[in-house]
């Protein structure tokens, strides 16, 4: 069959926390090729932290080994967003230890901390299979924007992904901190559309850093929350901000929405979010 996975000779979805993964399988930090099962890798690593003044995301992108960046910083207080999107490398740098930023205007340094145990998902997708790994991480240090410092310490999660996407892929995600109305941490992912099988997905609820895996969910119309078929339980989002961007080059197009804001509701298990803060995320791709 020769770099064609099929399920019969590969068990996917695989999920755990990088032990055990399936054999035969290139997967980060080995190199992956750039090109298998006739699709370009596609990888990224993107951070978001979201915190009661500042909320923020940064990502480093490569697809087919075209890089791509972008940041957006969030200034609750006066509701502005600020951020840029470039083809070009070193505006962002991501790894588990650190964020940092450096463009025009910008700069941010944050280190980085395990606020919880990251789970790993590999799974099928069109011809060839994905990769990702999330990770709540808490994030300390400085945002400086046109001349103003903020300094922040805040919750947020690492999405480190890789592989060979199908051609035409399209998903919801969120992502969101915040705290239990017992006081306990807690920090999601959830998503429709990858990784997204009825067990071993990427959906995932960690409570004071323990993670859990839920149910399928379905968004609300216009990113307004999420259902869970668990429990009936609902998050409702309330948008704050957006960064979205269009780009149509025929060859490859992308239609991306992702608003910021504050999440109220329950998730699966009964767990009461009394503050919540986080993003939505809406990605129609032609690649």
């Amino acid at each position: 069959m020769g770099d064609t996975i099929t399920a019969v000779s590969i068990e996917l979805p695989y999920r755990g926390d990088g032990s055990g993964r399936p054999a035969g399988l290139p997967l980060p930090p080995a190199r992956m090729r750039l090109l298998r099962d006739g699709r370009p890798l596609k990888r990224w690593r993107y951070c978001g932290v979201y915190g009661e003044d500042l909320m923020l995301c940064a990502a480093s992108v490569r697809i087919g080994g075209i890089p791509q960046a972008f940041w957006a910083v969030v200034d609750r207080a006066s509701g502005e967003l600020s951020g840029r999107t470039a083809f070009t490398r070193g505006l962002v740098t991501v790894d588990d230890e650190r964020l940092s930023v450096r463009g025009r205007g910008v700069e941010i340094d944050l280190a980085l901390s395990a606020a919880g145990d990251p789970v790993e998902v590999v799974s099928e997708h069109g011809a060839s299979y994905i990769w990702t790994r999330k990770s709540p991480v808490r994030a300390r240090g400085r945002v400086t924007l046109a001349g103003r410092s903020f300094e922040l310490d805040a919750a947020g999660l690492i999405d480190a992904t890789a592989g060979y996407h199908a051609r035409e892929t399209a998903w919801q995600w969120s992502a969101g901190v915040g705290t239990a109305s017992d006081g306990r941490a807690v920090c999601w992912n959830l998503v429709t559309g990858v990784h997204d099988a009825p067990s071993s997905s990427e959906r995932t609820v960690w409570v004071d850093g323990a993670p859990r895996e839920v149910g399928p969910v379905v968004f609300r119309p216009e990113l307004s929350g999420v259902r869970f078929a668990e429990d009936r339980a609902e998050i409702v989002f309330a948008k704050e901000a957006e960064r979205a961007r269009h780009d149509d080059l025929k060859v490859f197009m992308s239609d991306y929405a992702q608003p910021f804001g504050t999440f109220s509701g329950t998730l699966p298990g009964g767990v009461v979010v009394e503050r919540g803060f986080g993003v939505m995320e809406r990605h129609n791709v032609r690649w």
